[in-house]
């Protein structure tokens, strides 16, 4: 057991590069071969030990030549400015899959895919996102500009509503799917057009996601 306890409860907008739904959500490869995406945590109560960390943003870039399980991928941990120099090094340390059980959370299997993980970025991190209508806004100036919004009925025009929902999920258990669009700056310079979206209610400790 991780001799710190942590916990993480929020708000998550992620946007990759495969087809709306995400492969990798049923053990599939990814859409077109490689997978890059954007991520951003919108943290409305956590500690990292007797750290609070409660009102913190934080967001990552992420890329990997081909399926995330073949690993040699690369990562730009953002941590918000606002964070206190503890806060900053609690949220590295979770965002690191340290401190946590190996297998338990998304944030320590994917740290063990990464051959780089980049010098960490302390920045305005300015982002919003309403998880029921599937909106998000992410600005990180000088390095993430990304939004996303739902899929819209290609003959209506109606916005399509779906889920995904993995009971046993090391990230959530229920995530709304849209549709988003980003640009990268700094060493994983990216662009990634109209593909997938999920929005999502986080609770995740030091031992797994809370169901």
């Amino acid at each position: 057991m991780p001799d710190v306890k942590w916990t993480l409860v929020g708000r998550e907008f992620v946007h990759c590069n495969c087809a709306y739904g995400c492969p990798c959500q049923f053990n599939a490869l990814p859409t077109k071969g490689n997978c890059c995406a954007i991520a951003a945590i919108a943290i409305e109560e956590g500690h990292h030990g007797t750290t609070k960390l409660d009102g913190l943003n934080c967001s990552m870039i992420v890329a990997w030549p081909g399926a995330i399980h073949e690993g040699k991928g690369q990562a730009v941990p953002i941590i918000d400015e606002r964070a206190s120099p503890e806060q900053r090094e609690a949220l590295l340390r979770i965002l690191s899959g340290l401190d946590t059980e190996p297998g338990a959370t998304f944030f320590q299997v994917f740290s063990t895919t990464f051959e780089k993980v980049h010098d960490p970025v302390f920045a305005k991190v300015d982002f919003d996102v309403d998880i029921h209508r599937r909106t998000a806004r992410l600005n990180v100036p000088g390095w993430i500009e990304a939004h996303g919004e739902p899929i819209l009925n290609p003959v209506t025009g109606e916005t399509h509503r779906a889920r995904i929902n993995l009971p046993n999920g090391f990230e959530y258990d229920v995530c709304e799917v849209g549709r988003g669009w980003a640009e990268t700056q700094g060493p994983l310079k990216l662009s990634i057009p109209d593909s997938h979206a999920q929005f999502a209610r986080l609770h995740i400790t030091e031992s797994g996601v809370v169901h």
